[in-house]
């Protein structure tokens, strides 16, 4: 094994896909329905490994609690499809898959000593068992199936362990020169609000007919639907004591202590109600299919889709899949209230009229005019133009340029130091272009402590792209999950 990677080692380390316990705090969002193959319960097999539908949940979970955080807690489920963050679950599972069947192959294993001295660093792991085990179930997760998952991860991080990414001497003069170099340069900042354009019908309608099938209407759906509000029923003491004693670790107080019959009753009582309104909305489910409905049940309706949709995306995704030969949709679960749909009428998606479209095409269309027009000032004014002088500054000094964000300036300069032209322009993410000329260049004697650190990174990043492209020629992916 050691021989292998040896002779690979230029394609190693990967970055770890979790963090145990930030995996087991991040939660559980909805899921949905998918397609699979003939392999059931698993969405993909790489190699010897398989994954289950139970990983992708969970990984999933992960991504989208840190999306979440990143975005400040604005992330929901129509966002999360944009991002595509199913999809990047399932390829981090089938990376993790690809190093654990190059485990496979070479016989690594991680011993129970190695898991239990892992445990040992999880402070609530030491602190309390009871809520460590508690802390574990409220996430839909066992014991056992944790430290699986953190078998799983040591395995990871033992197979790449073998292989150290090393820093030479030779690397690091290359990268202090690289981080040294200073540019004084002259530069000017160009933005869409230095161009002024004709924004009437008669531009902006030819605009839209060069491309108006990229203007659809959303697909959009009939429907009829029966609402089944929550229940509020009275018990009697055997049907709450029954209920209790049956499924008494569903009431615990905060410390997970089992809650005695008296102090429960409200959360009895309400989890019954919540059985009962669930089984009458099942009830009215059935008799809808069959066509025996009671006659004091009350249709609604309504037209719906994405950019209209007083439901849920769940519930429209749910709704999309039906048919007009399986119309009904068995109850589900929005706000606190029980809703069946059944899908009358398909309405496709068509060209919207320029009338429709023009509140989308009208600032796509002056974005993209500006830009244009923006390049040209580019290349008429970049031999002539007087800008802002700086001083001496190298890659890291974004905060020298006043006349840009940070992240622009950082951009920039990023840019600035790669290219090879002396009096030139740059075109940044945000639209913006910068025209500059370097006056002088001079090598400065900065030592930078973090050097070995940016060399590791960039390193790790080339190695990770190469081992899993030389892992994929290696071994077989097959995916049984569509509709990602």
């Amino acid at each position: 094994m050691i021989t292998w990677m040896q002779r690979h080692k230029k394609w190693l380390i990967i970055t770890i896909w979790i963090s145990t316990i930030a995996f087991v705090g991040a939660g559980f969002v909805g899921w949905g329905q998918y397609s699979y193959g003939d392999k059931a319960g698993s969405v993909a097999k790489v190699g010897n490994v398989e994954i289950s539908i139970g990983e992708l949940q969970k990984t999933y979970s992960y991504l989208y609690g840190q999306y979440n955080q990143m975005l400040g807690g604005n992330l929901d489920e129509e966002k999360a499809k944009q991002l595509g963050l199913k999809k990047r679950a399932l390829m981090q599972l089938v990376q993790q898959a690809l190093i654990l069947n190059l485990a496979q192959e070479y016989d690594l294993k991680v011993t129970d000593e190695e898991l239990f001295s892992e445990l040992q660093n999880i402070p609530l792991y030491n602190k309390d068992k009871e809520i460590y085990i508690k802390n574990l179930k409220n996430n839909n997760m066992s014991v056992v199936e944790f430290e699986a998952l953190l078998t799983k991860e040591l395995l990871i991080k033992k197979t790449l362990a073998l292989f150290p990414v090393e820093v030479s001497e030779n690397e690091k003069e290359i990268f202090s020169a690289l981080f040294n170099i200073a540019d004084k340069i002259n530069y000017t900042v160009l933005t869409q609000n230095d161009i002024t354009i004709e924004t009437s019908d008669n531009v902006v309608k030819p605009f839209w007919e060069a491309q108006s099938q990229n203007f659809m209407s959303d697909v959009s759906y009939d429907i009829k639907y029966i609402k089944q509000t929550p229940l509020q029923e009275s018990y009697d003491d055997a049907t709450i004591s029954k209920y209790y004693n049956d499924n008494r670790t569903h009431f615990q107080d905060a410390d997970g202590k089992i809650l005695p019959l008296e102090s429960a009753k409200n959360m009895i009582v309400k989890e019954l109600n919540e059985k009962a309104t669930k089984d009458k909305a099942l009830r009215t489910y059935i008799a809808y299919k069959k066509g025996a409905l009671e006659s004091d049940v009350v249709f609604q309706t309504a037209t719906v889709s994405t950019s209209n949709n007083p439901f849920t995306p769940e519930a429209l995704e749910e709704i999309s899949k039906l048919s007009l030969t399986a119309p009904y949709m068995k109850p589900i679960l929005i706000d606190g209230i029980y809703y069946t749909f059944e899908l009358i009428k398909v309405n496709p998606a068509k060209v919207k009229t320029y009338e429709e479209a023009k509140a989308e095409v009208f600032p796509l269309y002056v974005s993209n005019t500006k830009q244009s027009k923006l390049l040209e000032l580019a290349n008429v004014s970049v031999n002539t133009f007087k800008g802002i002088t700086t001083d001496f500054i190298t890659r890291n000094d974004s905060d020298k340029l006043s006349t840009l964000t940070p992240a622009e300036a950082n951009e920039f300069l990023q840019k600035l130091f790669v290219s090879d032209t002396k009096r030139s322009y740059i075109t940044l993410a945000s639209g913006k272009i910068v025209l500059y000329d370097i006056l002088e260049q001079k090598m400065l004697t900065n030592k930078n402590s973090e050097q070995t650190d940016s060399i590791a990174n960039i390193k790790n990043t080339m190695f990770n792209e190469g081992l899993i492209k030389t892992l994929e020629n290696k071994y077989q992916t097959e995916i049984f999950m569509q509709g990602l």
